[in-house]
C-alpha cells in the first residue's frame, strides 16, 4: 500500500483482471476533497448498508476529514466489522471471501468492511440424520450460520471457534471448535500443527479431502477414522465430552474426533428417548449391524454344506433349482444394489417413487420368476439392504459392505475355514485400526473399562448437579 488511490487502484485493478471478471466491481467516490474507491464481489455483499455508508461519506466535508485512516474508521464508518490492513495478499483474500475493501488517497491503510453475505439455504433437517423425536434443524454450507447453530446451544465463553485458511488457490475457511477447559490439549495442538503444515492447491471435497490430509490412513482398512454429522445438537453434545468438531466453508456436516466405532455407531435418536428405549435402539443398532455383515455368508456356508442345518432350519433350504451359482447371485446382487443406489441419486424426485416401486415389483418379480436369483437370496438381500440405512455414516456401512464381500469370496473359495478366515479379518481390522490422537478405535474394549462399556451400551439418565 502506498497511500497514493491511484497506483493503489492500478496494482488492483491488474491484479483482479477488472476488465475480465464482470463479478468484481468497484465505485469511485469523493469524500471531502478525496478520492475513495470501494471494491466488492457481487452477490457477497449487502447493497443497502454499503448504500447508507456511501450516502453518509458524500455528507463529509474536507475540513472533518482525520488524518489516518484509523480516525475515518473510527469517526466515519458506523460498522461493527470493520479492520484496517495494509498488506496486499491479505486484502485480496478478504476481498475474494466477500469483505468491502474501501481505498481513501492519503490514507496507507485500507478500510476492510466485513458486510458480506452468502447465497445459503435454509437450515432445514438433514436428509441422512433424520430423527424421531428432537431438534429439525442441520448445519448448512455456510461457516457463520454453523457455528452459530452450535454457540446457540453452548452458551459458554470457554467454547472457542478457531479459524484458520487452507488451500494455496482456495484458501478454504475451516473452524476448529473446542472446549477450553475440556479438550485433550495434546491432540489439539497436534491437529492444529498438522492443519497447519497441510500443503495442498485446494480442498475440492471439502471434509473428505481435510481428512486425507490429517490422516494417511491405510487404503485397505475401510472403517472410518472419523464421525460426521449434518446434526448441530450432535456437534454439540461431543464438544461437551470434550472432543473436537472441525467445520470446513461450503459443507454441511462437522468432523468429530477423534471418534472410535462406538462413536460412530452412536446417534441422537439413543437421547432423545428415556434411557430404557434409548438402550434398546442401541443396542438393537449394534445387533442388526453385526448381522448385515454374517447374515448371507453364513446363508451361503449352509448353502454349501446343507447336512449343518439344524432340523427347525430346515424351512430354509433353497427348495428351487439353482440355475447360477448362491455366490454369483449374492455378488451379483451386491453391484446391483450399490447401482440402483447410484441411480436413486441422479433421479428427479418427482419420479423416485414410481421408480422404486417399479425396481422393487417388477424388476424383483421377474428376477425370481426368470430363473436369474432364487427368492430366498433375494430375501436376505433385501433384509441387508435395508438394514444398512439403520446406520447412520456412509462410511461405517460401507465398510461393513467390503468386509461383507470379503466374507462371501473366502467362505465360497474355502467353505468353513474361509468363512472363519474371513471372520478373523474383519475383527483385525476393527480391533488394530486406531482413531487419530493413536489410542483404541474399540475403547473401552481395549483397554478394557466396564465403567465405560456400560455407558456406551446403556443409555443411563442425564447426570445432574444437586445442590
Amino acid at each position: 500500500m502506498t497511500g497514493c488511490l491511484d497506483q493503489d487502484k492500478k496494482l488492483f485493478d491488474g491484479i483482479l483482471n477488472i476488465d475480465k471478471n464482470f463479478d468484481v466491481v468497484y465505485r469511485v467516490i469523493t469524500i471531502g476533497d478525496r478520492k475513495a474507491c470501494l471494491y466488492a464481489i457481487d452477490g457477497f455483499m449487502k447493497d443497502e448498508t454499503l448504500l447508507r455508508l456511501i450516502q453518509g461519506f458524500c455528507a463529509i466535508k474536507a475540513a472533518d476529514l482525520p488524518e489516518d485512516a484509523h480516525g475515518f474508521a473510527k469517526k466515519y464508518l458506523p460498522y461493527i466489522e470493520v479492520g484496517l490492513e495494509n498488506q496486499v495478499e491479505s486484502l485480496l483474500t478478504q476481498l475474494l471471501s466477500g469483505v468491502t475493501l474501501m481505498f481513501v488517497d492519503g490514507y496507507d491503510k485500507c478500510m476492510a468492511i466485513d458486510c458480506r453475505t452468502y447465497p445459503a439455504r435454509g437450515v432445514q433437517e438433514p436428509e441422512k440424520d433424520r430423527v424421531l423425536r428432537g431438534s429439525r434443524d442441520g448445519f448448512v454450507e455456510t461457516l457463520v450460520f454453523n457455528t452459530a447453530l452450535i454457540r446457540r446451544r453452548i452458551r459458554d465463553p470457554k467454547l472457542i471457534n478457531e479459524i484458520v485458511q487452507v488451500g494455496e488457490s482456495s484458501k478454504t475457511d475451516i473452524v476448529i471448535s473446542y472446549m477450553e477447559d475440556r479438550v485433550d490439549r495434546e491432540l489439539l495442538d497436534k491437529i492444529k500443527n498438522r492443519i497447519s503444515n497441510i500443503k495442498v492447491d485446494a480442498l475440492t471435497m471439502n471434509q473428505e479431502s481435510l481428512a486425507e490430509c490429517l490422516y494417511q490412513s491405510k487404503w485397505y482398512n475401510p472403517f472410518p477414522k472419523f464421525k460426521f454429522s449434518e446434526r448441530p445438537d450432535t456437534a454439540a453434545a461431543h464438544l461437551l465430552e470434550g472432543n473436537i468438531v472441525i467445520l470446513v466453508d461450503n459443507s454441511p456436516a462437522a468432523m468429530i474426533l477423534p471418534s472410535s466405532v462406538f462413536d460412530i455407531v452412536e446417534e441422537a435418536d439413543d437421547y432423545y428417548f428415556p434411557p430404557l428405549t434409548g438402550t434398546y435402539l442401541r443396542i438393537s443398532r449394534f445387533l442388526i449391524s453385526f448381522v448385515t455383515l454374517t447374515l448371507t455368508p453364513v446363508y451361503l456356508l449352509f448353502v454349501q454344506n446343507p447336512e449343518w442345518l439344524p432340523s427347525w432350519l430346515e424351512f430354509t433350504r433353497v427348495k428351487e433349482a439353482v440355475n447360477v451359482p448362491i455366490i454369483l447371485q449374492l455378488l451379483i446382487l451386491e453391484f446391483a444394489i450399490d447401482g440402483l443406489r447410484l441411480a436413486s441419486v441422479s433421479t428427479p424426485s418427482m419420479l423416485s417413487t414410481p421408480l422404486s416401486v417399479i425396481a422393487g415389483l417388477v424388476v424383483g418379480d421377474f428376477s425370481v420368476s426368470s430363473g436369474w436369483f432364487n427368492a430366498e437370496t433375494m430375501l436376505y438381500m433385501a433384509f441387508v439392504v435395508i438394514a444398512n440405512y439403520t446406520q447412520a455414516s456412509f462410511e461405517f456401512g460401507y465398510a461393513l459392505k467390503f468386509m461383507r464381500l470379503l466374507l462371501l469370496i473366502l467362505t465360497a473359495l474355502f467353505n468353513l475355514w474361509g468363512f472363519i478366515a474371513g471372520f478373523v479379518i474383519t475383527v483385525l481390522c476393527i480391533v488394530m485400526n486406531k482413531t487419530i490422537s493413536g489410542k483404541s478405535y474399540i475403547y473401552p474394549l481395549i483397554p478394557f473399562s466396564w465403567k465405560e462399556i456400560r455407558q456406551r451400551l446403556v443409555r443411563t439418565r442425564i447426570p445432574f448437579e444437586k445442590k
